[in-house]
């Protein structure tokens, strides 16, 4: 049926402002996460790589949970691929923690984790199946008054490790503190940290009183500092994440770690109506895991594209 010319043009005036509206959206628009989690005990607070599927086509992570009563699930797989991800819980063999907020697979060692509460007590796990076993747990070095952490990270460069990990930070009046500290391991498992240096870093994105400027960090293979924000305003929301590009570290051959913060960090995506707790580079891929600990409004995960060099 052909259109009067009136109704033709008001017919393409409308189709133009939602085509503009549509190439504006914001980064994290309905649609583009997927959901992993219904409900408070099931957000994500920390990503690790864990494997790609055996059809190339996803990729296998190990989630941690903030939960803090006991019988609670604290770890879970996640296979995320587009359009549908899998979801299973993993049984925690050992010393029950609390209030997980961030996990990293070690560099070198297959199948092993170290995984962080928010009051820095850090465990290292070995994953074998539907169980993960604590084979040792210690407290980070160099806590400071009030410190909260949900974000740990490893690195490795020049044959050497070095651990990362941060006091979140609490609004204008309490930036983050980026901790790191060469990582070697005892022969009985705990980790070692040698001399911790530190800086602090404010988000660009958010800026509530809520934020919290450091939710997470991941390295890129170049050294590159990849780090989540967010803000929350309670268990409902509402929420806003941003990810940053804040500096870089460099490992030296002596294993000393230097940590360069940017003057200007450059905001890479932001997520209105989302809580970022986890940022994770893919091996291999520019590709950037992310996930959400949403809290009554469960989790979500989606895959950008930050990690590049």
């Amino acid at each position: 049926m052909k259109l009067p010319m009136v109704q033709r043009m008001a017919w393409l005036t409308a189709a133009t402002a939602l085509l503009a509206t549509l190439g504006s959206a914001p980064a994290g628009a309905a649609g583009e996460w997927q959901k992993v989690g219904d409900d408070v005990s099931s957000g994500v607070s920390g990503l690790a790589f864990a494997g790609r599927t055996d059809d190339g086509t996803g990729v296998h992570v190990l989630a941690v949970h903030d939960n803090k009563r006991a019988g609670q699930k604290r770890l879970s797989r996640i296979t995320h691929r587009d359009g549908a991800d899998g979801i299973a819980p993993i049984t925690w063999d050992g010393p029950e923690p609390v209030d997980l907020e961030a996990v990293e697979a070690i560099p070198g060692m297959p199948g092993e984790y170290l995984a962080l509460t928010g009051r820095g007590i850090l465990y290292r796990l070995k994953v074998a199946g539907t169980t993960a076993t604590v084979v040792d747990h210690t407290p980070l070095p160099a806590i400071g008054e009030g410190d909260d952490f949900e974000s740990f990270a490893v690195v490795a460069q020049n044959g050497k490790l070095a651990a990362l990990w941060a006091d979140r930070g609490a609004g204008p009046g309490r930036p983050a503190t980026l901790y790191a500290a060469p990582l070697t391991f005892a022969a009985w498992g705990q980790p070692l940290f040698g001399a911790v240096t530190n800086r602090t870093h404010r988000a660009t994105h958010p800026t509530d009183d809520g934020t919290r400027h450091i939710s997470d960090i991941t390295v890129t293979p170049a050294g590159r500092l990849v780090v989540g924000s967010a803000a929350d305003a309670g268990d409902d929301g509402p929420f806003d994440s941003a990810v940053s590009d804040i500096g870089r570290v460099t490992i030296s051959a002596t294993g000393r770690v230097r940590v360069t913060l940017a003057t200007s960090p450059t905001v890479l995506g932001t997520y209105p109506q989302y809580k970022v707790e986890a940022v994770e580079c893919l091996p291999d891929s520019p590709d950037t895991l992310l996930g959400t600990d949403d809290e009554n409004l469960g989790g979500h995960v989606r895959t950008e594209s930050f990690c590049g060099a």
